[in-house]
């Protein structure tokens, strides 16, 4: 008889990262359901904070073991910014805006950092986190993904943006797949009684 993959569910309304993560999730065995849940994000500039708080939040709410993941996009030359803000900047900037506040900024070194938090019921969150250095493109480019993939340029690349790759591309190394990895990696550990990574 075929042995269940492990369940674990994805607190986020964002089909994209859930898709991101689940293609992830599958290369370790592990089915990750979408649960698309209202979190309440606190507001804070610590992205492990705002993921653990999310993933306690959702698992008390659901009784499910629950992961929920929140990233931030920071640009050097913007001291951080818009880093944990990036969704509400993004909604309200835009691309557009960022580019506008980096038009004539030499240095355009910036990096995406993710925090996935994993929390059952009752129990305090385990938090686990990715980051991909690059920088700010000077124009959009690439139609794939979502967010600030069109302006970020990762490094040791081909110069594309995410936005011009594709998500099996995109996730050898993004932040979210590495955060993702470094959970799905401790998960499995953790349930087979060998050593786990955490970070």
């Amino acid at each position: 008889m075929k042995e269940a993959k492990p369940r674990v569910y994805f607190a986020t309304k964002n089909r994209g990262k859930f898709l991101e993560a689940a293609r992830v999730a599958d290369s370790f065995k592990i089915s990750l359901k979408h649960l698309k849940f209202e979190k309440q994000e606190i507001q804070a500039w610590n992205l492990t904070e705002i993921a653990s708080h999310a993933a306690f939040q959702a698992a008390k709410v659901t009784n499910k073991n629950v992961v929920a993941e929140d990233a931030g996009f920071f640009v050097r030359a913007l001291n951080g910014f818009p880093g944990p803000y990036s969704s509400y900047v993004f909604k309200t900037l835009g691309l557009e805006g960022i580019l506008r506040l980096m038009r004539n900024v030499g240095n355009r070194e910036a990096y995406f950092q993710a925090a996935v938090a994993y929390c059952k019921p009752s129990h305090r969150p385990v938090c686990f986190t990715g980051i991909v250095k690059g920088r700010v493109a000077r124009h959009k480019r690439g139609t794939q993904g979502f967010g600030y993939d069109p302006i970020f340029i990762p490094s040791g690349g081909d110069e594309r943006t995410f936005a011009e790759m594709g998500t099996d591309e995109k996730n050898l190394n993004s932040h979210r797949a590495k955060a993702f990895a470094r959970f799905c990696r401790w998960f499995l550990g953790r349930s087979h009684g060998v050593s786990s990574e955490t970070s």
